[in-house]
C-alpha cells in the first residue's frame, strides 16, 4: 500500500460537505436506534408506500441541522412532498430555480427499516444552480458513509471509490426496484426485468435506490436501473456514480438532471448495452413521451 492509498479523506469543518455528513450520520443513528420501534404506520400512494413517524422525525432533524448553517439555502425533502409523480414534478419545479438547493430523503427504504430488512440509507444532497456539488449516503446498518463532492472524486471509509470493470451485460450484477405504481410504473419495470434477466449475471433488489447507487460507485455493482424514481432517491446518488468513473442517464440515455424519475446508472462500460436492453423491452417507461 503506497502513502497516497494511507491518506484519509479529510473535510473541512464548515464545508457544505460537513454539514451533510454530520446530518447523516446523526440522523442515520436516531433511525438505527428507533429499528423495531414503529407502531404507527402510514400508506402513501399505495400500500408499498409506507411512512412512518421516524421518516418525518429525521426529515425534521436534518432541516435543523442544515439550517442553522445555511439558514438561506432551500430543501427539498420527500416527507414535505404529497405522494405521487405530479406532486414530485411541481415540488421540483417550485424549487429548481434556488441558488442552493438540499434534496433529501431521510429514510430510503422505509419499507426494509420497518421489516428489520437492514438495507436502507440517508440520502443527501447539494445541487448549485441545478447542479448537484455534494453527495452523501449513510447506511447506519453497516456504518457505511458514501461521499462525494463535484470534481473531488466519491469516497466511502475516506478510501477513493471507482466503478467496476466488467465489460458486457453478461458480466454483469445489476440491481433494480419494484415501483410502488402497482398499475404504472411496476409493469413497464417488470418488462425490463423479464427482457434483462437472462442476459446479465445476476439481478438484486435491495430496496433503496440510494444504496444501489453508492454500490455502482463503489464496484459492487456493474449497474442500476428503474423506473418511477424522485429526485430525492437519485440526486445524491447520481453524482457518486460520475465521481466514481461511471455513467449515470436517464433509461432512454439523455443525460441526467434533477428532473429524471426513470434512471439508469453503470460502470459506463455496459451504459450502451444497457439502455438498448431496455428499449428493446419498451421498459424505459418513457416510450411515446
Amino acid at each position: 500500500m503506497n502513502q497516497e492509498d494511507k491518506t484519509p479523506y479529510v473535510v473541512t469543518s464548515k464545508s457544505y460537505t460537513a454539514v451533510a455528513i454530520n446530518a447523516a450520520s446523526k440522523a442515520g443513528e436516531w433511525i438505527k436506534s428507533r429499528l423495531g420501534t414503529v407502531k404507527q404506520l402510514n400508506t402513501k400512494s399505495a400500500v408499498s408506500d409506507l411512512v412512518t413517524e421516524v421518516d418525518k422525525g429525521t426529515e425534521q432533524m436534518i432541516r435543523k441541522l442544515i439550517f442553522t448553517h445555511f439558514p438561506d439555502h432551500a430543501l427539498l425533502g420527500e416527507e414535505g412532498v404529497e405522494p405521487g409523480p405530479e406532486a414530485s414534478t411541481k415540488a421540483l419545479a417550485k424549487v429548481a430555480e434556488e441558488e442552493y438547493l438540499w434534496i433529501v430523503d431521510p429514510i430510503d427504504g422505509t419499507t426494509n427499516f420497518v421489516h428489520g430488512f437492514p438495507f436502507f440509507s440517508v440520502s443527501i444532497a447539494l445541487a448549485h444552480k441545478g447542479e448537484v456539488i455534494v453527495g452523501v449516503i449513510y447506511d447506519p446498518s453497516r456504518d457505511e458513509m458514501f461521499v462525494a463532492e463535484k470534481g473531488k472524486g466519491a469516497y466511502v471509509h475516506g478510501k477513493r471509490m471507482s466503478v467496476s470493470e466488467e465489460a458486457s451485460l453478461e458480466q454483469s450484477l445489476l440491481a433494480t426496484g419494484f415501483p410502488v405504481g402497482r398499475d404504472s410504473t411496476l409493469p413497464v419495470n417488470m418488462a425490463g426485468l423479464a427482457h434483462l434477466a437472462p442476459k446479465v449475471r445476476n439481478i438484486r433488489s435491495g430496496g433503496s435506490a440510494a444504496l444501489h447507487l453508492a454500490y455502482v460507485a463503489a464496484g459492487r455493482l456493474t449497474g442500476f436501473w428503474e423506473i418511477g424514481l424522485n429526485a430525492w432517491d437519485i440526486a445524491a446518488g447520481a453524482l457518486m456514480v460520475t465521481e466514481s468513473g461511471g455513467q449515470i442517464t436517464d433509461t432512454a440515455g439523455n443525460p441526467y438532471t434533477l428532473a429524471v424519475r426513470h434512471v439508469a446508472a453503470t460502470n459506463g462500460a455496459v451504459h450502451a448495452e444497457l439502455v438498448q436492453a431496455l428499449k428493446e423491452a419498451s421498459a424505459t417507461g418513457l416510450e411515446g413521451k
